[in-house]
């Protein structure tokens, strides 16, 4: 097996994924809405036990 044989293959195998790899239940907003929101939550936790400044 060549090198140019080789990547032949790995090219045909990454174009594969018709739909760009996302998954269609996976909502941007609210992934980034979650995401937000446990941050906060963290941040949130962080100053509660920082409470010496």
């Amino acid at each position: 097996m060549s090198l140019h044989s080789t990547a032949l293959n790995l090219v045909s195998l990454a174009e594969g994924a018709e739909h760009g790899g996302n998954h269609d239940s996976l909502n941007p907003y609210v992934t980034g809405g979650g995401a937000l929101l446990v941050l906060l939550l963290l941040l949130w936790v962080t100053t509660r036990f920082n409470r010496d400044r």
